[in-house]
């Protein structure tokens, strides 16, 4: 048999030559239909539109083996719809019938592909819109954020679901992330006007404090610089750290200025008296030991770390004064040392809570909040141990024996009393910024 005999075998039975043009005969429904020409011979003719079925075929076998391999074969429907309008048309001799049919299924699987990924498009947006709605009262700014773009980003990747609840979910989709990004837009501007009037506040305090610096009256000025220092401490507000260095960094400026001016004067005055280079008078020294006290104090404002080395110099300047007996003296010395034990206990609490930031967010008096909690779980611990120690102490015997045993336990009792009474001032303290920033 020739290579052709087949091709031509196969055009003569699905199609004929009539009066020099050849036909295809009636199939899909439709008469018959009129494909080409006679050139040279019947036989070439009938063999070349066979041919042209074959190359047509194979374009359609070719489809049809990628759009089996894929995982998107919803992507192949318009061309699997295109070669099945051409099997109406196109200009071949073959069995157009059968290859309708195979495109017809190949169409039909499309259809019951695409209906399965809209059910599960349609079950994925359900879950996107229940979880942007979920956001829409977060106050967790940064987070929240970045989880409502992961939904936009989800939400444009996955597929479409039936028109009959499109709109409906896109609609509750834009609006849950509409919702959050009003009250964030709300959040960030009710910030700045906050942050904004810290600024002023503390620009203020700082030309208040430049003002007194100078000042020739120590002991009027050096109360106002106190209350002024109580209320840097009660501003609250957060500020860019560049801002609030600089800010800082005036205000202490202007405060230690004006407390060593003071320091110097107490000192002429001593060297000035009736009894130059002899030990000052008490009123003197006693003048020295309140600025110190004062400048302890002033210490609660200074950052932890710097704080505890200026505390621990101005100790070493106590030692240096002397000695002054008295009511006066014992108070100033229980003020200048609750104030030296609130700067350590402040590092100690400081440390204590680098772990545990305030959360983005929170309310203007948050941070005291956070601090007066955390120390009332450490006085807890500090209570058990002071039950331990006094226990031990009322459980061993007085004999000489364990005399310096006790005195080591009453030493570490008043010590540990003294951390509990600083802790509990602070708690004080915190609770009544927390209140004033509410």
């Amino acid at each position: 048999m020739e290579p052709t005999d087949h091709l031509l075998a196969a055009a003569q039975r699905f199609g004929y030559v009539a009066d020099g043009e050849v036909w295809l005969r009636p199939v899909l429904g439709q008469p018959a239909r009129r494909v080409g020409l006679v050139k040279e011979s019947d036989a070439d003719a009938l063999t070349y539109f066979a041919r042209r079925f074959e190359a047509f075929q194979a374009k359609v076998d070719e489809l049809l083996d990628r759009m089996a391999a894929s995982d998107n074969q919803g992507s192949f429907l318009m061309k699997v719809l295109h070669l099945k309008e051409q099997t109406l048309a196109f200009d071949a001799l073959g069995d157009f019938a059968a290859l309708r049919h195979r495109l017809e299924a190949a169409e039909a699987a499309v259809a019951v592909g695409v209906a399965r990924n809209r059910e599960k498009n349609l079950a994925t947006k359900i879950g996107f819109v229940e979880e942007a709605e979920a956001l829409r009262e977060s106050v967790e700014w940064v987070s929240a954020s970045e989880k409502v773009k992961d939904l936009r980003q989800g939400w444009l990747k996955t597929g479409p679901v039936d028109k009959a609840r499109a709109d409906e979910l896109e609609a509750r989709f834009q609006a849950a992330i509409q919702v959050f990004f009003d009250r964030r837009r709300a959040f960030q501007a009710d910030k700045k006007a906050m942050a904004n009037r810290a600024v002023n506040r503390y620009r203020d305090l700082v030309l208040q404090a430049e003002q007194l610096k100078d000042s020739p009256q120590f002991e009027v000025a050096s109360r106002q610089l106190k209350q002024l220092q109580q209320t840097w401490r009660e501003v609250g507000g957060n500020l860019p750290k560049k801002q609030a260095a600089e800010l800082w960094s005036r205000f202490r400026g202007a405060n230690n200025y004006f407390f060593e001016r003071l320091k110097h004067h107490v000192e002429s005055q001593r060297a000035a008296g009736p009894h130059a280079g002899a030990p000052g008078s008490p009123e003197e020294l006693l003048a020295r030991k309140r600025a110190l006290a004062e400048r302890a104090e002033a210490l609660l404002n200074v950052a932890p770390q710097e704080a505890i080395q200026q505390a621990k110099n101005l100790q070493t300047e106590w030692k240096q004064v002397g000695t002054v007996r008295g009511e006066e003296s014992d108070r100033i010395w229980q003020r200048f040392m609750l104030a030296c034990d609130k700067v350590f206990e402040l590092s100690a609490l400081e440390y204590h809570l680098r772990k545990r930031p305030l959360p983005e967010g929170g309310a203007p008096g948050g941070r005291a909040q956070l601090r007066a909690a955390a120390l009332r779980e450490l006085l807890i611990t500090d209570a058990e141990e002071l039950e331990t120690l006094r226990g031990n102490f009322d459980n061993l015997a007085a004999t000489p024996a364990n005399e310096g045993f006790r005195q080591l336990l009453q030493t570490k009792i008043r010590s540990l009393e003294r951390k509990v009474r600083t802790k509990n001032d602070l708690i004080v303290l915190f609770d009544q910024q927390a209140r004033k920033l509410a």
